[in-house]
């Protein structure tokens, strides 16, 4: 064991190279970390890749938010919505009966409650047009990882100007927020998919069978 873990460490010091110090400025990163397409051309890949997951996207303004809410619990049938802590309450203001909203304040819900709700409502921290990867950091409106983990059915809002190219963009901006907040951090690549040894697909496993994301423009 010992052994393997030097021949580890060894391969790793001959990639980095000779280094004095701490500082990474010697590390040569010669893969592309910033895209250079449009705000519009990352939202398009985006869509697409999210899209490929069996996952649903709506490109909307603010204003038809509510609206737009409203319509899909009706469709969907949800009776139970879970709100994270911080979440936008102007999003709320066309939801009605049947429509019961369950907030993860004061009093935390019970994971009972959350496996028996229908849908939870959240928005998130970025988007990743290159993988179609929603991430979340446990910040307002986001909640803790369990909300969007036992929930069968969740809607999630971004808008355009949080959605980048590339993963290493990504990375820059959570490396921040990660080291002051020490918050989880999830990354969702559509609805919960797995396959039984047969590759047969299965969804719902180990979180929503169902994702639904309205880009804000």
């Amino acid at each position: 064991m010992s052994n393997s873990r030097d021949q580890i460490l060894m391969r790793i010091k001959q990639a980095l190279g000779d280094r004095t110090d701490d500082s990474d400025d010697k590390i040569v990163r010669e893969y592309n970390q910033k895209s250079n397409l449009s705000a519009e051309e990352i939202t398009g890949l985006f869509e697409e890749r999210v899209n490929e997951y069996r996952a649903v996207t709506k490109r909307i303004t603010e204003d038809e938010l509510p609206g737009e809410l409203q319509k899909l619990c009706e469709d969907a049938g949800v009776k139970t919505m879970v709100l994270p802590t911080g979440i936008n309450e102007s999003w709320l203001s066309d939801l009605s009966e049947p429509v019961t909203l369950l907030r993860d304040q004061p009093d935390r819900l019970s994971k009972q409650e959350l496996n028996e709700c229908d849908a939870v409502l959240t928005g998130c921290f970025l988007g990743v047009a290159q993988t179609g990867t929603i991430i979340l950091n446990a910040g307002p409106g986001q909640g803790r990882r369990v909300l969007t983990l036992l929930p069968d059915f969740h809607i999630c809002v971004i808008r355009q100007n949080q959605i980048v190219r590339m993963l290493p963009e990504a990375i820059r901006k959570l490396d921040q927020t990660v080291s002051e907040s020490g918050a989880p951090v999830t990354f969702i690549s559509g609805p919960s998919a797995t396959s039984d040894i047969e590759l047969n697909r299965v969804e719902g496993v180990h979180g929503p069978r169902n994702l639904h994301v309205f880009i804000i423009n």
